[in-house]
């Protein structure tokens, strides 16, 4: 063999999973940046961190990194990113969700309390679910995948219109010291029914959009709902030594975590199986945890930082990725948002406010209470991700569903304050200060 037909040394080849990780990890160095920086500045404005981790997302897409820097956009987000990213935000939304269930306290701790709150809870879902689904059958023609039937979008519309930011309605009344206040308490229980029921809703919507047939349809209902008696009857006893035990101790220890990962992990996985999206495996996995107080307390610290801080702001970048408001800038498309953020507004802040007056409660409190429960915050972003993502809406409907959760989170807590000055809201706490004092001295 000639000297120059000896091979030389191959060049070394590339490892792919190597080279998809140098990826994946400036595109989350940037999205976690974002997120800390638009939060920041959140705050400085009196907002709750998660509008701006909401708005970080939709500038981290087509909106304005994809007009201004195309280039930017996909050397960040190439089409081989996206699918880690749609992972990592699935784990996160199950994770949190969970959460969300596991921090959920139906206790009632006045008469009358559940008979307000279901009262409330009622206008809460109802009245944006019926004029939701009313503005659906209108703009059912220009909004709809052709694959949709009328029927099932216009609920889909009502029940992403009928949600309330629950976590961030408890967060506010938390921050304030207003969660054992009538008020407080009454909201919190209401909003905890408000979710749950549109959670449903939304399991079912999908059974019946993936379902092949009616037969397949039922079967999915069927499973979903032997689930959640599973978890609810068998799994929740079961798991009540380990918050005994994390009360007594005040420690989850590496045994509970594993625990409490790979309950809610697997039971998402169980509903994707099934053909419903993992996060309402999450979420029920999350209502079958212990309801000691304690046992939640630990839970939430041990969790909620990194779910919160790492993986839900992966997901809204890939929300981010998936919203682009410029297609709603036209006249008809105008004006179909204007008339869904009208029912939005109309349907939830009008209807639970005068839902919260006939209930005996003040206006300016009837008012304070339609403020938070108007906010759709993370909640609608995660319930219009599955609907996307399944199929059940398009890219418009789902850009105009991201804008209405921004305002509506956004105006929670400026309408919370022009309804509830920081002087009535110091009588409240007072007041639930001097309950609290007398029921313990009558005990």
């Amino acid at each position: 063999m000639p000297a120059s037909a000896v091979p030389l040394a191959a060049a070394p080849v590339a490892d792919p999973n190597l080279e998809l990780a140098l990826k994946v990890l400036p595109a989350l160095a940037v999205i976690l940046l974002a997120a800390g920086v638009c939060g920041r500045l959140a705050n400085l404005v009196m907002q709750p961190r998660v509008v701006g981790e909401m708005v970080a997302g939709v500038l981290l897409g087509p909106t304005l990194l994809g007009a201004v820097f195309p280039a930017a956009e996909e050397a960040l987000f190439p089409a081989e990113v996206r699918p880690v990213l749609h992972v990592l935000s699935t784990i996160g939304l199950t994770l949190y969700m969970f959460l969300v269930g596991a921090g959920m306290d139906h206790d009632a701790r006045a008469p009358g309390e559940v008979r307000k709150a279901s009262v409330l809870a009622a206008s809460g879902i109802g009245a944006p679910l019926l004029l939701g689904a009313a503005a659906g059958l209108l703009l059912w023609d220009d909004l709809s995948r052709p694959d949709v039937g009328r029927w099932q979008f216009a609920l889909f519309l009502g029940g992403a219109l009928s949600l309330t930011a629950f976590p961030m309605l408890a967060r506010i009344l938390y921050e304030r010291g207003l969660q054992n206040t009538r008020l407080g308490r009454v909201a919190l229980l209401a909003a905890s029914i408000d979710d749950a029921v549109a959670w449903c809703l939304l399991a079912a919507l999908s059974a019946l959009h993936l379902g092949g047939g009616s037969g397949d349809t039922l079967r999915t209902i069927a499973l979903a709902a032997v689930f959640a008696a599973v978890m609810l009857g068998v799994v929740a006893p079961l798991l009540r030594p380990l918050g005994r035990r994390v009360a007594r101790t005040g420690r989850l220890g590496a045994g509970g975590t594993y625990v409490v990962i790979l309950v809610p992990l697997a039971a998402g996985w169980y509903t994707d199986l099934i053909g419903v999206y993992s996060v309402f495996g999450g979420f029920i996995a999350g209502l079958a945890m212990p309801r000691d107080p304690a046992f939640r307390a630990v839970l939430h610290d041990r969790m909620m930082d990194v779910v919160s801080t790492l993986l839900l702001p992966v997901f809204f970048a890939f929300s981010g990725l998936n919203t682009q408001l410029g297609g709603i800038v036209g006249g008809s498309a105008l004006l179909a948002f204007v008339l869904i953020l009208a029912v939005a507004f109309g349907g939830k802040y009008l209807g639970c406010s005068l839902a919260t007056r006939a209930q005996g409660f003040g206006w300016r409190e009837s008012w304070g209470i339609g403020a938070m429960m108007n906010a759709r915050g993370l909640m609608i972003l995660i319930f219009i991700n599955i609907g996307l993502a399944q199929g059940m809406i398009t890219q418009e409907l789902f850009a105009m569903l991201v804008l209405v959760a921004v305002i509506t989170t956004a105006g929670a807590l400026p309408l919370y304050k022009l309804a509830l000055p920081e002087r009535l809201e110091r009588a409240g706490v007072a007041e639930a200060e001097s309950t609290a004092g007398k029921a313990r001295a009558a005990a």
